[in-house]
């Protein structure tokens, strides 16, 4: 069985230390493609979005993704935004809880999905601004995929 108390303490870790000064377009970019390169070097077939305030700045399909892999994105960004943490955060808080999204919050599945794969975009000072998700893959291999290249991103 897992500990999702420790994943929790983990996440809670990573949110604390994932965060920017600031985010433009062209960080965007270099994410995104940072994800693509790792994504291609694992064998991994996934889509990959970024948003930021709304806006779509990234999003690519790997061959073997389709329509279903955006619209998982598009819930799991839900759940990031609604909560100001990552999916797998509140996932992890269910499954700790022994809940569904429904009997917790009161809000629809079919419309936030609180599985690993979104991750907030934090600036600093200033709060969750945005997400960077994928789908395609398990829920955790997603998370620390993102949470990978985010940590290589900000130590250059």
């Amino acid at each position: 069985m897992e500990d999702y108390e420790k994943m929790l303490r983990d996440i809670e870790k990573q949110e604390e230390l994932i965060q920017f000064t600031e985010f433009t377009n062209e960080t965007a970019l270099q994410i995104g493609m940072r994800l693509i390169e790792k994504a291609k070097k694992e064998n991994l077939s996934m889509t990959i979005d970024i948003t930021k305030c709304g806006h779509q700045l990234f999003h690519y399909a790997f061959a073997g993704t389709s329509p279903d892999n955006d619209q998982w994105i598009i819930r799991k960004n839900r759940v990031v935004n609604r909560f100001g943490v990552s999916s797998l955060y509140i996932g992890t808080t269910l499954k700790l809880l022994k809940k569904t999204i429904e009997e917790k919050y009161h809000i629809s599945s079919e419309e936030y999905c609180p599985y690993g794969g979104a991750f907030p975009i934090i600036i600093k000072n200033v709060g969750v601004v945005g997400t960077i998700s994928s789908s395609g893959l398990r829920q955790i291999t997603e998370h620390n995929l993102i949470v990978e290249v985010l940590e290589e991103f900000l130590r250059k």
